[in-house]
């Protein structure tokens, strides 16, 4: 007797500083192999690969990097999977956003031109690229004078890490490159460009970071207010959107040789990281709110209701699975806030410990966190150290430790810092509720799953119970499962997502004692996340202006 190979599909998560591919069976979502590829240029904060030095809140990229995902993870994952091409039925990618490029019409990054190279604004600008917070001010101040219907799809804010902002940017700073510049493409199309040799458009990224609403663009008018040559910038954009699920088209030559994949195999049209991941979490029915944790939280529910949540990062038709509005709300640091602490706030002591122990500095830090009572370390923070997505939208907020003593230690420091993290999230779900959307359900995905105390923690703050994502790979198993669907062998991404998609539901429960002594300290942050990011006091914004002027006269 014989049993045919599975049916498998490849999904290729592209995240901030690695690339995945993940070979899954297009059955029933079983993992079979996978590989990951680190960016030799990581993220570019400081410096161009030349030398040319970056100024404060930039974050650019290299699209070799990404290229390199392509020819490196994906042969390692079908050969660690024990997979032939021809069990390859399609291929789906995702990736951070809004990771966005200047490209010239035949889809060639303009970093990649000779006389481009030295230039800063001719390089991809990664999603948590923030100095365009003036050109974001600039359109939501102008949005507003011109009652622009579109905000309020977006909370009534617009954010310096989307496509506009940004591209205003190019344009105020770097007016070459952005007349070089005949395509402005989220790195989620880009990719899938190189591997069909076409391109094409995703409705999620032209909604959410694209202000793209009811079938629209920001008219010519408004944005000749932002600045007389950005009149004509949405021809850069301009493009037919494909359906979620669809193919993109399927391998040319030169993309199978480098995947080792066979020419023809379905291509999905691309998608955000977050995003993608509710099928791969069955957290697509209305209510259920996903969120996505690592470097930042990317919150992401459909609803049946359209509503207006102050702060959101945009509510889009079909923007996550068709037939619904998809809502995405977001936190600019989680991780990213614990890995600040283990830098800066665990002393030789502790390195010492956790060495002598065999374990990670995290760790260490989390198990001395836990065994505290709440309340005990007499901290409260505020999780702003990359700025507020949501609900403030303002990436020029800073974050803010209050009821240091001499007492102090890292521990304190750290636990705080999980708790802030977490009444960010309560601060983003009480948003919702109260613009009337219902939050009915909450799953957590992502590598801080692995933490069992700050997920322990999020239910206690919530007063709900957190259901997890079954899978360490979310982004590349959601990936996947579009690549099913784009290749025919499940008829839509509900269908595809209850097959391949995984859960583990109510994985955490709230205790009763710890959430109502966090009602308490909740109180205190909510003070101070008024007071700071509502108008109490502009003096982050006063101190970020000094370090720039500081910065630049050095």
């Amino acid at each position: 007797m014989t049993t045919d190979p599975p049916a498998v599909t490849v999904g290729i998560d592209f995240g901030t500083l690695s690339g995945r591919a993940l070979v899954v069976a297009v059955e029933d979502g079983r993992e079979l192999g996978s590989a990951v590829h680190e960016y030799p240029h990581g993220v570019l904060a400081h410096a161009l690969p030349g030398g040319r030095a970056l100024p404060p809140d930039w974050a650019l990229q290299v699209p070799q990097d990404w290229r390199d995902v392509l020819r490196s993870a994906v042969p390692r994952a079908l050969a660690a999977a024990g997979v032939r091409p021809e069990q390859v039925v399609g291929v789906g990618t995702d990736f951070t956003s809004c990771t966005v490029l200047p490209a010239t019409a035949e889809g060639v990054p303009l970093s990649e031109l000779p006389h481009l190279a030295d230039r800063p604004h001719a390089y991809p600008k990664l999603w948590r690229h923030h100095a365009a917070q003036p050109e974001a001010d600039l359109i939501v101040e102008q949005a507003l004078k011109s009652d622009q219907a579109w905000l309020r799809r977006y909370g009534g804010k617009i954010s310096s890490e989307w496509q506009y902002a940004k591209a205003l940017q190019v344009l105020r700073e770097d007016p070459e490159v952005y007349a070089a510049a005949d395509r402005w493409i989220e790195a989620a199309d880009w990719i899938v460009w190189q591997l069909t040799g076409a391109e094409s458009r995703n409705p999620c990224t032209a909604g959410y970071k694209g202000i793209r609403q009811d079938g629209r663009y920001p008219d010519a008018e408004f944005l000749a207010s932002l600045h007389p040559r950005f009149a004509d910038f949405t021809a850069k954009l301009e493009h037919p959107l494909a359906q979620l699920g669809a193919a993109a088209g399927g391998l040319t030559a030169q993309a199978a040789q480098w995947t080792g994949l066979r020419p023809g195999t379905p291509v999905a049209v691309g998608n955000v990281d977050a995003h993608v991941t509710s099928s791969a979490a069955q957290a697509l029915d209305p209510g259920h709110m996903l969120a996505i944790m690592g470097t930042s939280t990317c919150h992401i529910m459909n609803s049946d209701v359209l509503g207006e949540v102050p702060g959101m990062c945009g509510v889009v038709k079909d923007g996550v699975v068709p037939g619904l509005w998809g809502y995405e709300a977001g936190q600019s640091g989680v991780g990213d806030l614990f890995a600040w602490a283990v830098r800066t706030a665990n002393p030789y002591p502790y390195e010492e410990e956790a060495r002598r122990r065999g374990v990670s500095a995290h760790e260490l830090l989390t198990e001395k966190a836990a065994a505290q009572a709440v309340g005990a370390h007499g901290l409260v923070a505020l999780d702003w150290h990359s700025g507020n997505r949501s609900v403030l939208v303002d990436h020029h907020l800073s974050g803010l430790l209050v009821g240091l003593t001499l007492d102090t230690r890292p521990e304190d420091v750290y636990r705080a810092l999980i708790e802030a993290t977490a009444f960010g999230a309560r601060t983003i779900v009480e948003a919702f509720e109260q613009a009337g959307v219902p939050v009915t359900e909450f799953t957590a995905a992502g590598g801080l799953l692995r933490n069992r105390f700050l997920m322990q923690t999020y239910s206690d703050v919530l007063g709900r119970p957190v259901n997890l994502l079954g899978s360490d790979q979310g982004p590349a198993l959601g990936s996947a499962i579009h690549a099913a669907v784009a290749a025919g062998a499940h008829p839509d991404i509900r269908a595809a997502s209850a097959a391949m998609g995984r859960i583990e539901r109510r994985a955490y429960l709230p205790d009763p004692a710890r959430a109502a002594a966090y009602d308490r300290l909740y109180a205190e942050y909510r003070e101070l996340h008024d007071h700071f990011g509502r108008g109490g006091s502009g003096a982050m914004h006063r101190l970020r202006a000094l370090r720039d002027e500081a910065a630049a006269a050095s």
